[in-house]
């Protein structure tokens, strides 16, 4: 059994009350903090994974090969209540019923018998993070968390600690639970826990401390960003914001660049700071050629989630048959080139991702302050690669707020006016970045833009190089694009110039400014903001 004493010598409320339960109930052995190397054993023992030729752990996550949207839940208290934006993405749970599900879901855990603690942290920052527990019936959960949270300097400074259960095995019933389906993810916001109840993808456990921290940044004035950072010779830092499947963790992962995270920072007065310890990245169609950083990653620590293998273990990126949301997660020492100090300066660029499968937005523009706004509230993108459940081999448009709606359990303007803040204190310009489709759009002809011309966009914004050059103004989405960049084709630039029919491009332009003005009409901000967006009434 474990115990966990806070600096001042009480026991701490969350492992109190686990621990009490623990010894009226436990049947087996609770293993703390236990090494990479041990929990490896464990889960092959187990029969929890298999090991791949290249060293990595390979596991399978069920039915859920990505997160559940409908299956997570808040706690509505009276509390947090008035200060989160209630709907379909942040959907209430009641206080009591909670009570009940995770008094259940506990005593469940503790009669299997063997289960996993760990004691990490989340935010670099010491003074912006906070301490968890996660406990974990399956030991590759374990590696997981030991991979993508933070190692405590202090294992013993427990002060305001979050406990994370995760219990697979533990299916739900909506009729007596509450729930959506026969598996949930829940925060407990007034009691620092989070429940994750019939969910083997190991994405659900990460977002949701994420989520958490998403809440409790702003109290402090910190922006939280759903983003990727990475940090030139010379210091200069790079943010990347951008749902999965639009290049953060690829963009990020740059072999003439140190890697700061890959998903998920906070910006506070001094700078950037990483809220993980490591990468989840996508491998779909993973090559040594394209994403060298993320291959050189995965060996012995990383775990590959739902990649086929052949029959010699080696593992099949290319094969999405089970999903095409692959992953892969490992420590950030896997990445010979990264930040020591898990954080960085003030952002030398911001670049908002998108992937747009219209192939009507240019592959960089120029915004402005207001513009910026705009785009960061309406976070257009396509959901590309399955990596919500029910996506499978599905692209389809959407507007995720912020970058990552799923995430951020506020209103997206309190972000947005912090955002705002951050640029104007640093005078921070912003890009918007289309990492999709050009000359045509998804399934119509277009082609996607190959990462090779999207570094050297990033490079040449990170170089300054396109602050003097020639603009044009494009009409009805109201952006302003360079005339060229070094290493990129010069004909890409002016999107409605890579279509040969115009007027197929002139159709595709006017039913995405539709989509824009349409998602918009939800936001109420200043009218410059409003005016800084596509507009039908631009196009001839």
């Amino acid at each position: 059994m474990f115990k966990q004493t806070a600096p001042d010598g009480s026991l701490h409320d969350a492992s109190l009350a686990v621990g009490a339960m623990a010894d009226n109930g436990s049947r087996g052995d609770v293993r703390v903090n236990a090494p990479t190397a041990f929990l490896f054993a464990e889960a092959l023992r187990r029969g929890e994974g298999v090991v791949a030729a290249n060293g990595a752990l390979r596991v399978l996550t069920g039915e859920r090969t990505g997160r559940s949207p409908r299956d997570r839940f808040i706690v509505r208290e009276s509390a947090s209540a008035p200060h989160i934006d209630w709907g379909p993405v942040n959907q209430p749970f009641g206080q009591a019923r909670f009570e009940v599900l995770w008094d259940r879901a506990l005593n469940h855990l503790f009669q299997r018998g063997d289960y996993f603690t760990t004691h990490m942290r989340a935010g670099a920052d010491r003074q912006h993070s906070i301490p968890l527990l996660v406990m974990t019936e399956y030991a590759w959960h374990g590696i997981v968390a030991q991979q993508l949270f933070i190692r405590p300097s202090d294992p013993h400074d427990r002060t305001g600690e979050w406990l994370v259960v995760n219990v697979p095995s533990y299916t739900t019933t909506p009729k007596i639970d509450g729930t959506a389906s026969d598996g949930a993810v829940i925060i407990d916001l007034a009691k620092r826990r989070i429940l994750l109840a019939g969910m083997r993808y190991a994405g659900e456990m990460k977002k949701a401390v994420f989520t958490v921290m998403n809440y409790l940044m702003p109290e402090s004035g910190v922006l939280p960003m759903h983003c990727a950072a990475n940090m030139g010779a010379d210091g200069d830092v790079a943010v990347f914001f951008g749902l999965s499947g639009t290049g953060k963790t690829s963009l990020s992962a740059d072999p003439k660049r140190l890697l700061v995270g890959d998903d998920e920072h906070g910006w506070n007065e001094q700078g950037i700071f990483n809220f993980e310890g490591g990468c989840y990245a996508k491998c779909i169609n993973l090559s040594r050629d394209k994403e060298p950083v993320i291959w050189d990653a995965v060996r012995f620590g990383a775990i590959m989630e739902n990649v086929v293998l052949d029959d010699s273990h080696n593992p099949l990126y290319g094969d999405s048959s089970i999903t095409e949301n692959t992953r892969v997660s490992y420590p950030r020492e896997h990445v010979e080139r990264r930040v020591a100090e898990n954080a960085g300066g003030h952002p030398s660029a911001v670049m908002f991702l998108t992937c747009d499968l219209f192939g009507v937005l240019p592959p960089v523009s120029i915004l402005s302050r207001e513009e910026a706004a705009y785009h960061f509230l309406s976070g257009y993108t396509a959901l590309v690669g399955g990596t919500e459940v029910g996506l499978f081999h599905q692209v389809k448009p959407t507007f995720s707020a912020c970058f990552g709606a799923p995430f951020f359990p506020r209103r997206p303007a309190e972000y947005a006016k912090l955002l705002m803040e951050k640029l104007a204190a640093h005078d921070t310009p912003v890009y918007l970045v289309n990492t999709g489709w050009t000359g045509g759009g998804y399934a119509k002809g277009g082609r996607r833009f190959d990462i090779s011309t999207t570094r050297a966009l990033v490079r040449a914004i990170l170089q300054g190089q396109l602050q003097n050059v020639p603009t044009e103004r494009l009409p009805g989405l109201n952006l302003t694009i360079p005339a060229r960049a070094p290493g990129v084709a010069p004909g890409v630039f002016n999107p409605r110039e890579t279509w040969r029919e115009k007027a197929a491009y002139d159709e595709a332009a006017r039913k995405l400014i539709g989509l824009f003005n349409e998602n918009f009409r939800r936001f109420e901000v200043p009218e410059a903001i409003r005016k800084a967006g596509p507009d039908l009434a631009g196009l001839t």
